[in-house]
């Protein structure tokens, strides 16, 4: 992408820094970052018009983008959660709008890392009539019959402990990112995480993203909370991609260079007064951008089967980075246990 068309710069920058790269990363490697953010959204958006238009439709609904990433169970719950706690905002909203009282505590715009609006409650639901109902989608197996089992409180679905699971697992990357941060470069931290590529760029990113030419359809609020989300996952899981590929030619580096010092110095020494300092780590590059999108664009083996049938080149679907991601954990998890269990 030319520098001309880079628009989310500041954002992409921000976004990286918050999933673990600490050096300025080149504007060369952020505009290809952009670029692969806005080839994805552009994916989602024209698969979405696809599933609109064989249900009838014209326009594209929420379900259209979460049935995209239904693997991802955690992502999936965490986006109900926020499609649920946004309509209880409403509701309590517009109930205070018509009886006449103040302004509410909270507000339903209020920044997520990722672009959408914060998860979780901002009013006592025990008291509120305006409890938080639990959002449904087409492809569960509940929605089949028109009868519903009441729901618990204490019950956590699958999809739920998923997503505190992976809560979990962020909240402790964040802390050993942060860790060793003095209070200032903490709050900088802190900035960086309400990074947005929706969050009050509405205009800006329905002309980024093309809407009105990849898709006809006038999106609505909770479509482009839910691409901003995406967005943000689409940078961190790229950083954090790109952060191990950059780790392992750093360590093989360090391999074959230390070879060569151990031939050409007999004895190692301890670092002296005057010896001059140590090269500052580099940030990741175009080339760790690319190596960790192949990485990910990798196919699985249910997509590689009868492949070696005789039948001409076929040009293999782009994949979704979400979805790429969560195919490479559930290969990890499953190597993992069969490990444990050879072990």
């Amino acid at each position: 992408m030319a520098d001309k068309t880079a628009k989310y710069r500041t954002e992409i920058q921000q976004m990286m820094f918050v999933s673990g790269e600490t050096s300025e990363a080149a504007p060369e490697t952020l505009s290809m970052i952009e670029g692969i953010v806005q080839q994805q959204v552009i994916e989602m958006l024209t698969r979405s018009t696809a599933l609109a238009a064989r249900r009838g439709v014209r326009s594209i609904s929420t379900d259209d983008l979460i049935f995209l990433i239904r693997h991802d169970k955690a992502k999936v719950s965490r986006l109900r959660t926020f499609l649920s706690w946004k309509d209880v905002r409403k509701n309590v909203k517009d109930s205070e709008d018509k009886a006449g009282d103040g302004g509410a505590d909270f507000n339903a715009d209020d920044p997520l890392p990722g672009g959408g609006a914060a998860i979780g409650p901002a009013v006592d639901t025990r008291t509120s009539k305006n409890k938080r109902a639990k959002v449904g989608l087409p492809w569960d197996v509940a929605s089949f019959y028109s009868e519903q089992v009441p729901e618990r409180e204490d019950e956590e679905d699958e999809d739920e402990e998923e997503m505190n699971h992976a809560t979990l697992q962020r909240l402790k990357n964040a802390d050993e990112r942060t860790k060793h941060m003095t209070p200032d470069e903490y709050l900088h931290w802190s900035e960086c995480r309400q990074a947005s590529f929706t969050f009050r760029k509405g205009k800006r990113f329905r002309e980024w993203a093309g809407f009105g030419t990849v898709t006809d359809s006038k999106p609505n609020d909770d479509i482009v909370d839910i691409l901003g989300f995406l967005t943000f996952e689409i940078v961190q899981t790229l950083t954090e991609e790109a952060l191990r590929v950059k780790a392992a030619e750093d360590l093989y580096r360090k391999e074959a260079g230390g070879e060569v010092e151990s031939a050409r110095r007999k004895r190692k020494r301890e670092p002296g007064l005057f010896d001059p300092p140590e090269e500052a780590r580099t940030p990741v590059g175009p080339k760790h951008i690319q190596e960790a999108f192949r990485r990910l664009q990798m196919p699985d083996a249910k997509s590689k089967y009868m492949s070696h049938i005789a039948g001409g080149f076929r040009k293999a679907p782009l994949k979704l980075v979400g979805e790429a991601h969560c195919t490479m954990q559930f290969t990890e998890k499953c190597t993992a246990s069969l490990t444990t269990w050879q072990i």
